[in-house]
This record gives C-alpha cells, sequence and structure tokens, in this order.
C-alpha cells in the first residue's frame, strides 16, 4: 500500500516538530516482505520489532558471579568459557545489542554452533530416570511457536556467516517448527533432518504405531559452512567378506599372498596393489580360504600355527575380524598355506582371498545406532555425550564457539570442552545452574569420549559462572565508578554522555532527557529528597522539559512514588534495586519463578525486566543422631512478603529448592544433592496431585528435615537455599562441634 501525498505530508510535519509517528504508519513506511509462505498464528510479532525490543523484553548487562582460574588452562587471547543463569531471550538480545564489555565483539557474529533441546510444546510430562516426572512442557500450540520462534529470530542473528544450528524436536511438534526455521534461515539454507531415538517408546494403540524417534533439525545461515563427514562401527550384521575384484583387467595380474600365487577371472583385476594386500594380510583385513573344506588361513608370523584359534580374540576391538569363526571352524595361522602338510598338494583354484572391509562406515541421518538420552547426572532430558560429539565434531573445528541456550545438564558445554571448543551454556533453572557448574568442575572423573571405558583425566579450562536480570546488589554497588556507571547505563538503558546545563552536570541521557547519577560514594550521608530536587530545579528548571532521571540506590531515595513534579518537570527516579521498571516496559514486569518441583524444571516462565538479589530468612540447625547428619529448617521465608494477588506469603511457601555440597572445598561449590519443595514435605503429603505451596504452608514447629549419611558429610557442608523468585541464601556449616 503506497502513501498519499496527504499522508507524506502529515509525516513530514510530525518529523519537523519532533512528535512520534502513529502506530499505524509504521507498517506503511516498514511494510513486512511476505515469504512464499509462513506460519500465521495470534501473537505472531515482526522480525523488526522483536529486534528493535517492541515485545517489552530488553538487553541487560551480565555480572560475574565467580571465575574459575587457579591452575586451570587458559585460551591464549584470555576468552573463558560461560555458564549463564538468566532469561535466554534477555541473553540473546544482550548479544545482538553488542555492547556489555564481558562478550563485546566476542560472541555475536562468531557463534560457530547453535545446539538447543528446547520443551517440545505438547503440554506432556516427560518422565525422569527414576520413574518420576521429569518435567511438563507447558508451552502448547502458537504460544510455543512464538516462544521459540523469538529465540531463534535472534539465534540467526548472533551466528558467524559460517555458522549452524541444530534444533531438536518431537513428532508432534517438530512440522511446525520446521516451518518457522524455514522461514528464518531459509529452506535453501536446510542441510538435514537427523532420526534419533526417543528416551522412551511411547505407549501402543490400536489405532496408530509407537513412536520410537525423534529429530534434530539442521541449517546453516548461509552456503559456506564447515562440515565433516562421521563415521561410526558397524554391526556385525553388517561387515561382510567379500572379494576385491574390480572390472578391466590390469597388469600385473597376478597376486601372491600366503604362498599362492592368484590370478583374477577374465575381464578383472585385483583392486588392491600387491604391497596394499600384504599390509591388509598382516592386519588380518585378507584371508584366505580353502572352498572345498572351508578351513581358513590367517597370517601369522609364526608360521605353521594350528593352535592359532586360542590367539585370536572374538572379543575387544578386533573382534569383528573374526566374528564368523567358531570353536568348530578348521582356522589356521601361517606364512605359507603349504606349511599345513594336509594342503601341500592342493591347487591355488582350490583357494580364494576374502577381504575384510572397515569396521566403520560414513554417517547417513539414521543416528539411532547411538543413545540421544542419559542419565549420567540425574537430570531429566539429560541428552547424551555421543549424540553431542557426533554434532559437534560434524560442524564445527577446535577453538570454535558452541552455544546451548536451553542448556539443562550442560551435555553440550561438557563435550564441546572435551573436544577442544569455546562454549557458553545458558539457562534460566537454578537446578540447571549448579547441575552444569558440578559437570565441568568434574569433568575429569567423567567417562573419555573415545573411549568411554577411560576417564577424561583433565581438569577444564578457565570457565565463569554469570548472572543476567538478576543481580546481586552489593556486587554492583562495590564497583568503581566507572564501571558502576556503565552497569547501570546498561540496566536503566541510557547513553553515558556528560553535559552540562547551567554549569550543573547531568552523566548521560535517556532518550531526549537527561540522566543525573547520584553519587552514593561521595556523598554517603545525604539523600535524593525534596531539597536535592529543589537545588537540582533551582538551576537547570527554566531550562529544561519534561522530565530528568535520577539513578539512585533505593535506600538513598526518600521517596515511595515513581517521580516528584516540580512545575513542569517530572524528576523520575530509577531506584536500585527497582523491581517494576515501568518507564521500560509496555508490559508488566515478571520475575523470573524457580519450580518447588523436579517435575517442572524445565517449566520456567519469561523474565521481563530484572531485579537485585534479595536473600531470604534462614532459621537452621544441624543435629548429628547416630550415624546421620540433620539440616533442619525452622524458618524460611522471602523478602517478597506478598504473592502477586497481594496475599501475605507464610513461613516457607516461597522455598523452590535447597542445593548441598556435603563435603565442601572451601573454593567452590560442588552440588551433591538437590531437594525441591515438594520432596522435603512430610510422607504423609506426597499425593499423586499436590497444592506444593498450601502443604508447605501448614508446616508446623518440627520444621522441613533433610537427613545426611554421616560417612558422607566432610568437616563442612554448604547449603544454598533458594526462592521461587531465585534469591539465594547461602549458609557454610562446620560439622565440628555439632
Amino acid at each position: 500500500m503506497k502513501l498519499t501525498q496527504q499522508q507524506k505530508k502529515y509525516i513530514i510535519k510530525l518529523i519537523e516538530e519532533g512528535k512520534e509517528l502513529p502506530e499505524e504508519f509504521k507498517y506503511l513506511l516498514f511494510p513486512t516482505k511476505q515469504k512464499e509462505y509462513e506460519l500465521v498464528y495470534a501473537g505472531k510479532i515482526r522480525k523488526e520489532d522483536l529486534l528493535a525490543n517492541e515485545d517489552g523484553v530488553f538487553p541487560v548487562p551480565l555480572q560475574i558471579d565467580k571465575v574459575f582460574n587457579g591452575e586451570r588452562e587458559s585460551f591464549d587471547d584470555g576468552w573463558k568459557n560461560m555458564i549463564v543463569f538468566g532469561d535466554n531471550l534477555q541473553f540473546l538480545k544482550t548479544v545482538y545489542e553488542n555492547n556489555d564489555p564481558l562478550i563485546k565483539d566476542k560472541v555475536k557474529g562468531k557463534v560457530k554452533l547453535i545446539y538447543i533441546d528446547p520443551p517440545f510444546g505438547t503440554g506432556d510430562e516427560y518422565d525422569g530416570n527414576k520413574g518420576q516426572s521429569a518435567y511438563s512442557a507447558k508451552r502448547k500450540g502458537a504460544d510455543f511457536i512464538e516462544f521459540l520462534r523469538r529465540r531463534l529470530i535472534l539465534a540467526r542473528e548472533i551466528l558467524a556467516d559460517d555458522g549452524v544450528i541444530v534444533v531438536r524436536n518431537a513428532y508432534n511438534f517438530g512440522h511446525y517448527v520446521k516451518i518457522i526455521l524455514d522461514e528464518i534461515f531459509s529452506k535453501e539454507n536446510f542441510i538435514n533432518e537427523i532420526i534419533i531415538n526417543r528416551k522412551r517408546k511411547s505407549m501402543g494403540s490400536r489405532k496408530k504405531y509407537e513412536i520410537a524417534n525423534e529429530y534434530l533439525y539442521i541449517y546453516s545461515k548461509t552456503k559456506e559452512y564447515f562440515f565433516e563427514n562421521q563415521v561410526a562401527k558397524k554391526p556385525l550384521s553388517k561387515i561382510k567378506w567379500t572379494s576385491f575384484l574390480s572390472q578391466e583387467e590390469r597388469n600385473p595380474k597376478e597376486r601372491v599372498l600366503l604362498g599362492l600365487t592368484f590370478i583374477p577371472p577374465k575381464g578383472q583385476h585385483f583392486s588392491l596393489k600387491q604391497e596394499k594386500a600384504e599390509k591388509l594380510l598382516k592386519e588380518h583385513f585378507l584371508r584366505i580360504k580353502h572352498k572345498p573344506s572351508g578351513a581358513i588361513f590367517y597370517y601369522s608370523e609364526s608360521g605353521n600355527d594350528d593352535t592359532f584359534y586360542k590367539k585370536i580374540s572374538t572379543k575387544g576391538k578386533n573382534a569383528f575380524k573374526y566374528q564368523d569363526i567358531t570353536v568348530d571352524t578348521e582356522v589356521y595361522g601361517v606364512r605359507e598355506i603349504k606349511e599345513i602338510e594336509k594342503f601341500q598338494n592342493c591347487k591355488p583354484e582350490e583357494f580364494k582371498i576374502e577381504y575384510l572391509t572397515r569396521d566403520e562406515e560414513k554417517v547417513t541421518n539414521d543416528w539411532t545406532d547411538i543413545p540421544s538420552y542419559t542419565d549420567t547426572m540425574g537430570y531429566p532430558t539429560e541428552n547424551s555425550e555421543q549424540l553431542l560429539k557426533r554434532v559437534i565434531k560434524s560442524f564445527t573445528q577446535s577453538n570454535d564457539l558452541v552455544l546451548d541456550f536451553f542448556a539443562g545438564s550442560g551435555t553440550t558445554a561438557a563435550v564441546a570442552e572435551k573436544l577442544g571448543r569455546r562454549w557458553i551454556a545458558v539457562d534460566i533453572g537454578k537446578f540447571a545452574y549448579y547441575t552444569m557448574q558440578k559437570r565441568i568442575l568434574q569433568i575429569e572423573h567423567s567417562k573419555d569420549l573415545e573411549n568411554p571405558k577411560k576417564k577424561y583425566g583433565k581438569k577444564a579450562r578457565s570457565f565463569m559462572t554469570a548472572r543476567l536480570g538478576i543481580y546481586d546488589l552489593k556486587q554492583a554497588l562495590d564497583l568503581e565508578w566507572k564501571e558502576y556507571l556503565k552497569f547501570i547505563a546498561e540496566l536503566f538503558e541510557f547513553e553515558i554522555k556528560e553535559f552540562e546545563v547551567a554549569g550543573f552536570k547531568f552523566e548521560g541521557k535517556k532518550g531526549e532527557y537527561p540522566v543525573k547519577v547520584f553519587d552514593y560514594i561521595r556523598f554517603k550521608d545525604a539523600s535524593v529528597d525534596e531539597n536535592y530536587l529543589k537545588n537540582i530545579d533551582s538551576v537547570v528548571g527554566s531550562r529544561l522539559n519534561g522530565r530528568v532521571y535520577i539513578v539512585a540506590p533505593a535506600n538513598y531515595v526518600d521517596f515511595i512514588q515513581d517521580y516528584y513534579q516540580i512545575g513542569d518537570i517530572r524528576y523520575y527516579f530509577l531506584k536500585i534495586p527497582y523491581q517494576v521498571i515501568k518507564e521500560l516496559h509496555k508490559i508488566p514486569f515478571k520475575k523470573l519463578r524457580q519450580p518447588q518441583s523436579k517435575k517442572n524444571v524445565n517449566d520456567l516462565e519469561e523474565v521481563i525486566g530484572f531485579h537485585f538479589i534479595r536473600q531470604p530468612e534462614i532459621k537452621s540447625e544441624l543435629k548429628i543422631e547416630d550415624n546421620v547428619v540433620k539440616l533442619i529448617i525452622k524458618e524460611f521465608r522471602s523478602q517478597y512478603y506478598k504473592d502477586e494477588e497481594g496475599k501475605i506469603l507464610d513461613n516457607f511457601e516461597t522455598l523452590s529448592a535447597v542445593f548441598i555440597d556435603k563435603s565442601y572445598n572451601g573454593k567452590h561449590f560442588e552440588m551433591d544433592e538437590v531437594y525441591f519443595a515438594d520432596e522435603l514435605l512430610p510422607k504423609k503429603s506426597k499425593k499423586k496431585e499436590v497444592d506444593i505451596k498450601k502443604e508447605l504452608k501448614n508446616i508446623q514447629d518440627e520444621g522441613l528435615v533433610i537427613e545426611m549419611d554421616k560417612k558422607d558429610v566432610g568437616d563442612k557442608v554448604m547449603v544454598i537455599y533458594s526462592d521461587i523468585y531465585g534469591n539465594d541464601f547461602i549458609e557454610i556449616l562446620n560439622i565440628e562441634g555439632v
């Protein structure tokens, strides 16, 4: 639709007057180009609007939790692999914006492989490794598709031009996922659909076949991408002894093997040269068979070995060479066949050469030869290392950057680490966050990728853990002034740009409006009160219009309301911590919500905005009775004392999970146990369907009790208590003296 002359004049007038354009002009000026085909559904946002943060989700800065250095190997350029706790949409937007100093120019456009295994959008419950319900894919239908599509749009934007994305999905929603991948990456960049094993076959039905498979959809960003064919062991049923004859005659015709001279049939030639045939004979990829008797001859350095059967192994890595040999087979080890008396007078025509093809073959798109799930970390729906090894080796090279933003148990990170790739793993769940940290810290004790019977045996390279969207306030306020300015500028989305108005200094601009950052370091005994604002207004009030933003720690702001008006100017407060940033978001702020049950570990809402850690209040004690160490939690209260409906939150009601390191080494937390709130309920409360918050609310004076075997407990126990809003309280308990 073209603009009319009247519309053009109206737009020009608005621009000249510095006014905003009405919403309807956005689509007239920037029409969406329709593809040949696309999936249409409710709530589908334009790509342009998503990238402009019109969905109300904004980039937010990363805050380092801990850097694991010490004796660990580092990359030459200083890169550190990352485990990130936070909403993946916020993370992808932060990477796309490319302003955060921690990752600026290090990630955007440099990611060579993205692997994700998102929830499948079915509403089904998936079983864990002990029969418990693992998680519920709560998002369904168009809601799920749009949830995934927004992340895929940003994923493509941050992928390297020669990068590849691999998306895992299931039969019941995969066709929709395939369509949106075609839309975003284009069907021309579709590489493969890989068939993999389902964790458990679906229940049979009289009216349909059981479901045995899931799928990997693989797309590139452009036609230029790295790919390396992978090989896999053949099943024994596919390993055959055959001839090595080819069409057409060639000279020299004959081959001399085990003292016999063989001539190929007319019109054919032996495809292996004499030297190659001798080499393979010594490696037992060639053998000679006596056609009348079925006797088999292998090469043996010692020669004349009629007890050769006892020396060959039908087990181990070379078993495939002898897989058709039984105790009844007549088998010899020789240098020359005539060494065996009974075959001395046999003619060469009575023998044939048998050639064994390799025990490996190129991998096709059928990957059902390897497990796609595993249960090494006790985390529901854990992808197998065999699967990720094949994915990562297929599409990346040493030092390439691999990203998984539905990281779960951290399989992608662990395999990337073992293969010498760089990696970033992102997840919004605390259980995932601590599981990944444990997995990487203990990686030397895990299985080697090439030989699972051995341990990997190497410490992980230097890596860091970081938060996104939920921050440690003390850490933020302890930053040097310049770093503090950078942090809050990203947080509240204003531009650092010092300027003066009538001699009064401002630190930045938010849009067209000035930003004043209250210097709480210099003025520890002052606050943002009425006098402070009147002093500013007396200097700049007549020279400014509309609004001024004041950024300050919340405890330095004396106003309850969000702004204070003096004359024609509204002084808006951006408080740290500031839970609901109405000026930044067009839809209400949503706090991160952690599950109270393991079955919901992947059933997490998106985060909009950010908040600061507000430690819960905990009262606990340790008791030792016989050989049992008891952790008794007497009180657990969040600093959020009301829920979203305004109801008072009682003791224990906001408990999400308790994470325990039973033998804390004084350096870093390595999770041994995790107890979700529902697992801590008295046995009488453990029904199939239970209102967890209600049951927690009814806990009386006995509190919540966690029992540990004394022999498994070290001198110190580190406990992390987490509430449903993602806030942690950490305590270190000394066993000595209890």
